[in-house]
């Protein structure tokens, strides 16, 4: 009794690199093509779960529907709260207030900007969620769409990775990262990858 997740994080959205939280932006055509270009013809799973936010509503009923695959939304899977920084890019935060973007990286725990979700937080809703699909996929592969905060916390879960550390884990656009859970256990595949033959 195993269960296979490939975690895939969203394409680009329109309006480029910023710190969108929860900041409902749909893809670009790039991010578009960077999500198809990651599968390619390939649907090896059996269902699919995502993010409800549009940069990943958006592919996952786009694949569903290609694949007949069923199809489920989970509010948990959206990505962490930003709050003052949500729309804002690096360079605007660094502008405003210098030091703070590498205060955060030192310290995402306890440096976070102003009315941002707290990331024990995130963490436990993040968990709460992929726990849920574990619970319910006995012997399947399981597709999740999300962000790059939510692979981060799904790590730092499966693989007891503490917190502090969980944004050393560079989370590439499109990318995929495959986790197995057997016997109570999770092992990691493969980290920011496509599908093999991609």
């Amino acid at each position: 009794m195993s269960v296979t997740l490939d975690l895939m994080r969203h394409g680009e959205p329109v309006g480029g690199r910023k710190y969108r939280g929860q900041i409902d932006d749909p893809l670009s055509e790039k991010g578009w093509a960077q999500m198809r270009a990651a599968v390619g013809d390939q649907a090896p799973w059996t269902r699919i779960v995502s993010s409800p936010l549009m940069r990943c509503r958006s592919f996952s009923e786009s694949i569903a529907g290609r694949h007949n695959l069923p199809l489920a939304f989970d509010s948990r899977l959206q990505e962490v709260g930003f709050g003052v920084w949500e729309g804002k890019t690096a360079v605007e935060i660094e502008q405003e207030t210098p030091g703070t973007l590498a205060r955060f990286k030192a310290d995402p725990v306890h440096a976070r900007p102003e009315g941002a979700e707290p990331l024990a937080v995130f963490q436990a809703r993040v968990a709460a969620g992929l726990e849920t699909v574990v619970a319910t996929s006995q012997d399947q592969h399981v597709l999740v769409v999300g962000h790059a905060g939510v692979v981060r916390m799904a790590l730092a879960w499966a693989l007891h990775i503490p917190l502090q550390y969980a944004y050393r884990i560079e989370v590439a656009s499109a990318s995929l990262t495959r986790l197995r859970f057997s016997k109570g256990h999770a092992s990691l595949i493969f980290h920011g990858g496509s599908l093999p033959g991609q």
